[in-house]
């Protein structure tokens, strides 16, 4: 009786979403305890990111009848994380600790009039050893463990029903089947890099029709939160409809940069400090040596140059956490934005899933720097977004090989991709990595394209690469419309520069 009492009491205010009727449903909402059970048993939910974002999305996802997540996250756990990332514990008390807690609680003072203070003392420090001796005991729970498998076990304990998938790895690492196996994908990152891979391989799914018109089937939609201080943004990207992250990439503003001549001969603040040990003072101790601020060890041999530079010149306020933040360009982030955003971006993904209501159009910002401002604003898609769009257009002879192709893909205007990997239709033309897989499709290099896609006169292929922005590379993955010349049925027609 009691659980089926807990069980009505968690479903009672989503049943008032999902069982009633209502004047602002999507076209294709059915309200009834068949879509609930639906949403608990077949939606697929893929959490990127197991931070202080993250975490409020796994509970809040949860917690609104999502029962299949699965958490993806490169990151450990750091004593830095556990003032918001609330799933996360920092001590463990271990049973000898807490007998001698027992112990010290146990002891009966005596009467002040009967203990002189030399008595007092010695009571004192017997207390301190004991302590002392147990200190050992104490120790770190959580910390240097994987985010993404903390998290989703402290979710499973607490609510039940619900089964979390973790996934402690690099996104990159993953094959691009794997994302293509969610209903939905949400976003709780902190880097503009991440985003746009991401959003890449959520567009390469993408497919249109011979109107351009985007078939429903292979729209992968995304729910993207953000937090900074005390501001936040909760978007939906349904590609090829709304926006994608590409179209409205001016919304981020250019990161700070110091010019080297301030930071090699004047510096006046703590940043300029660290950027010196990070930039500069780190290719002069480790020539060729690549830096990699998720490497502890990195991070920390910046942090004491940083600090030997600051008491050179004086200059108070580097810390290890500051060191983390200007590196990695990391804000501050506050628990309560973190929940605000989170419940923002759990409850468009319900939308999305069910149809309860109209959905987010398209991006919600929150201010709650003085007083509290909330704002909606609907962006236009850009119709030329080489990561949404149709797909660029390029116009090719039959006897170019694959070879060819991959190196036209660097020269192109519109491109400039480096680095390619090719698939068309699922299959792997050729792959960069892997080693195995790049040994496995290297004989089709010397064979032309025209051939490795049947000999279809006009069709889709997909490529990932490198692109450079603003000196500073970028992983991104794109679709093609590839035409080959001179083949029947194709007319002569516009390329976007292509061969």
């Amino acid at each position: 009786m009691a659980d089926s009492t807990a069980h009505v009491s968690r479903s009672r205010d989503l049943d008032k979403l999902l069982l009633r009727p209502g004047h602002l449903v999507g076209p294709t909402f059915d309200p009834g305890t068949e879509l609930r059970d639906d949403i608990k048993e077949y939606v697929k939910i893929l959490v990127v990111g197991a931070g202080g974002l993250g975490c409020e999305l796994l509970k809040d996802l949860a917690l609104s009848g999502f029962r299949n997540l699965e958490v993806i996250d490169m990151d450990r756990i750091e004593v830095s994380n556990l003032n918001r990332q609330f799933l996360f514990r920092s001590y463990l008390i271990s049973s000898s600790l807490l007998s001698t807690r027992r112990k010290v609680k146990a002891m009966q003072p005596c009467p002040m009039s009967n203990l002189m203070l030399i008595d007092l003392s010695i009571a004192l420090v017997r207390v301190l050893v004991l302590l002392q001796v147990r200190l050992k005991d104490l120790r770190l729970q959580d910390v240097g463990k994987p985010k993404a498998e903390v998290a989703a076990k402290r979710v499973m304990e607490r609510v039940a029903g619900v089964n979390i998938v973790p996934h402690f790895c690099r996104i990159e690492d993953k094959e691009l089947d794997f994302y293509n196996d969610f209903n939905i994908i949400v976003l709780g990152l902190d880097s503009i890099e991440a985003r746009s891979y991401i959003n890449a391989v959520a567009c390469g799914f993408l497919e249109y029709d011979s109107d351009d018109n985007p078939r429903e089937e292979t729209v992968k939609p995304m729910v993207d939160g953000g937090t900074e201080g005390f501001k936040g943004h909760a978007r939906v990207i349904v590609p090829g409809i709304t926006p994608c992250f590409e179209c409205t990439i001016w919304l981020f503003p250019p990161q700070v940069k110091f010019p080297l001549c301030t930071l090699a001969e004047t510096p006046r603040t703590a940043a300029h400090c660290i950027e010196y040990a990070h930039l500069i003072k780190w290719d002069e101790v480790h020539s060729g040596k690549t830096f990699d601020p998720d490497e502890p060890e990195h991070m920390q041999w910046v942090y004491s140059e940083a600090v030997k530079r600051a008491e050179l010149f004086g200059i108070p306020g580097v810390t290890y956490s500051l060191t983390q933040g200007v590196v990695k360009n990391i804000i501050p982030a506050i628990a309560s934005t973190n929940a605000i955003i989170s419940a923002a971006c759990a409850l468009e993904t319900l939308k999305i899933v069910s149809g309860c209501s109209k959905t987010l159009s398209n991006y919600l910002t929150y201010n709650g720097v003085e007083g509290l401002h909330t704002k909606v604003t609907e962006f236009v898609k850009d119709k030329d977004c080489l990561v949404c769009g149709p797909g660029v257009l390029i116009e090719l002879e039959t006897s170019v090989t694959l070879r060819k192709f991959i190196g036209l893909l660097e020269e192109h205007p519109k491109l400039l991709l480096s680095r390619a990997s090719v698939t068309h239709r699922g299959k792997n033309l050729y792959m960069q990595a892997p080693p195995v897989l790049e040994e496995m499709t290297r004989s089709n290099l010397d064979l032309t394209l025209f051939e490795l896609m049947d000999k279809t006169p006009k069709d889709i292929v997909h490529v990932t690469g490198t692109m450079s922005k603003s000196d500073k590379k970028t992983s991104l993955s794109m679709k093609l419309r590839l035409v080959f010349k001179g083949v029947d049925g194709v007319a002569d027609m516009d390329t976007a520069g292509g061969a």
